[in-house]
């Protein structure tokens, strides 16, 4: 292992600190669920929470543990083939639609692990150089990026039960601040987006760079679902000229006529599912769990269109309002930045071989963890996925 430089050092008890706070987040988290609750895939595109415990953790044993401290032991010899996720340089692993059937081990092994890791990781930590504490610091949003995953993803579990269970009372969307609509013009000319390099980024985020941005105007919160109402009722989802040709077959083909979690009764009405369980819908609130399809073709419907990930980050960067409700749909594909090179091995997997054919959101939603956010975040997904708490905001040509 790398010989710590002394000045290092404080970086490296920040550092620990920090471990210890994400790594206890996330177990509070998974507090009151069940092994059953643990262990259950509803979905492809889902993992259970077991799975993102064990995973995380296989993150700190791979990359830091087994590669970088010498001597140390992996905790079992088969969950670098259970719980890597994507990761083709590390090898074989077990199929992503089939996580749901891993029983074993069960979750107190899992618990166990994570005790396993967290130990030998509080023991290194004070003695990893400048290049290893920033592979701790990239494991730690990298933790916080599955304990929002988490979330969405139980959240999909308790969804397709019958029961409608909450997870947790006291988790919410309040409302946002449902004024009338109005439009804030944007900046035009030459700005630069992307990480500046002050803290942490992940690299999808940079390099920095100019860009031109033509005279437009951003709406000064996210639809509501009150809003979104309007579009169903006009029939938004039946009428193709709103919609991309590859929306129109997705709604067609799978029948969609509501954002995802909506339902509605005869007796009751709306209703919406969330995290605090079955509830009336809040019409004040933002809409979510919505597709690309669905986000582009409200804003056809409303006259509008969504913006761009430039206009957004600039706008961000100069106190866009009611940001951070829901993640907001941009109409920019998630590509490279100018002069982005991913970085060697199997960290260079992160994110760049991911930039095709999905589209960027920005922002944060309430399933985001503490302090990770910022204007420059580059979050990802296909345009017919809506399972996380995705929403939308309107743009239009000035």
């Amino acid at each position: 292992m790398p010989l710590a430089d002394p000045d290092n050092s404080f970086r490296a008890k920040t550092l620990l600190d920090r471990f210890e706070e994400v790594r206890r987040y996330s177990l509070r988290l998974a507090e009151g669920l069940s092994d059953a609750d643990a262990t259950a895939q509803s979905m492809d595109d889902a993992s259970p929470t077991k799975w993102h415990l064990a995973h995380t953790s296989w993150f700190f044993e791979t990359f830091l543990l087994r590669d970088h401290v010498a001597g140390y032991r992996l905790f079992d010899d088969d969950y670098p083939y259970l719980f890597n996720s994507y990761y083709e340089a590390e090898g074989a692993r077990h199929a992503r639609p089939e996580r749901g059937l891993l029983t074993r081990p069960p979750l107190t092994d899992v618990m166990e692990y994570r005790r396993h890791v967290d130990g030998a990781m509080a023991q290194a930590i004070p003695g990893f150089d400048e290049a290893l504490l920033d592979l701790v610091e990239l494991g730690l949003h990298h933790e916080q990026q599955h304990q929002e995953l988490l979330l969405t993803d139980i959240l999909h579990l308790f969804s397709c039960n019958p029961l409608k269970p909450a997870y947790s009372e006291k988790t919410t969307l309040s409302s946002v601040d449902a004024s009338p609509l109005e439009w804030i013009d944007g900046r035009s000319g030459v700005h630069q987006i992307g990480h500046d390099g002050t803290g942490f980024g992940f690299d999808c985020e940079g390099p920095r760079h100019d860009v031109l941005l033509h005279p437009h105007a951003l709406a000064n919160r996210p639809v509501t679902n009150g809003e979104w109402l309007g579009f169903i009722e006009d029939g938004g989802y039946r009428d193709s000229s709103h919609w991309l040709s590859d929306g129109w077959a997705w709604v067609q083909e799978q029948d969609i006529d509501t954002p995802l979690y909506w339902s509605r009764t005869a007796d009751q009405g709306w209703m919406e599912f969330g995290l605090d369980g079955n509830k009336p819908l809040d019409l004040a609130a933002p809409v979510k769990h919505i597709s690309l399809y669905e986000a582009d073709a409200y804003a056809a419907w409303a006259g509008a269109r969504l913006p761009t990930e430039a206009e957004w980050e600039v706008a961000s960067d100069h106190g866009l309002p009611n940001s951070g409700a829901v993640w907001e749909w941009t109409g920019s594909a998630y590509r490279p930045y100018p002069r982005f090179k991913a970085a060697p091995g199997a960290i260079g997997e992160y994110n760049g071989k991911f930039m095709s054919g999905q589209f960027v959101l920005k922002g944060a939603s309430i399933a985001t963890s503490p302090d990770h956010t910022r204007s420059s975040y580059r979050n990802f997904f296909y345009p017919h996925q809506r399972w996380q708490f995705t929403g939308l905001r309107l743009a239009k040509d000035l």
